[in-house]
């Protein structure tokens, strides 16, 4: 008995070993510049560039096999990051790929309507929609990305997609750019 866990024991360790030297033997760098788009571009997963998510997206710019304008949920400011990033320079947001919205969207399920199919949590990328199989579903808010890829996908129509409520965190008081200089006391 003794003998056999020594054995396995000896034999996990020298596997261990052989593990821990082809990681680092055959360690892959991952392309910098990819990693410096991905962090621009708004991590929607929403496909509307023609790539399954913002990585491909990101490396497909890389390569230089993608223009830098084909990301409507990012709008004219990734534009503008990217073009800045790249050395490039920006162009108008391809409108075949959709337009960006005025404010940002989430989704809603009428959940008096829904029927429990399920077919929004396949279309979801980002895991955003729960619920079970003919019971009803919601949205985790905060998980939302406002793809609008859940509409689409739901056969009785129950999915909206709304503004973002404001909060009393992120609401911003409209004043105008006169009234906020203030001048020095005489």
């Amino acid at each position: 008995m003794l003998t056999a866990i020594i054995s396995i024991g000896l034999l996990a360790a020298a596997l261990g070993l052989v593990l821990g030297y082809a990681s680092i033997r055959f360690k892959v760098e991952g392309d910098p510049i990819v990693d410096q788009i991905d962090a621009v571009l708004p991590q929607t997963q929403c496909g509307q560039c023609g790539f399954p998510g913002c990585r491909p997206y990101a490396e497909a710019i890389a390569r230089g096999e993608a223009e830098i304008n084909r990301c409507p949920p990012g709008g004219e400011a990734t534009i503008n990051a990217l073009a800045d990033l790249l050395g490039k320079e920006p162009i108008p947001l391809d409108e075949e790929r959709g337009t960006t919205p005025e404010e940002p969207l989430i989704a809603f399920i009428n959940e008096d309507i829904c029927i429990g199919c399920t077919l929004c949590i396949q279309a979801c990328p980002v895991d955003a929609i729960i619920g079970a199989a003919k019971q009803m579903h919601t949205v985790i808010r905060d998980e939302c990305t406002g793809c609008d890829l859940c509409p689409p996908a739901c056969p009785v129509d129950c999915i909206d997609m709304i503004p973002i409520p404001k909060k009393l965190d992120d609401w911003v008081w409209d004043t105008p750019k006169e009234k906020l200089i203030v001048e020095p006391a005489s």
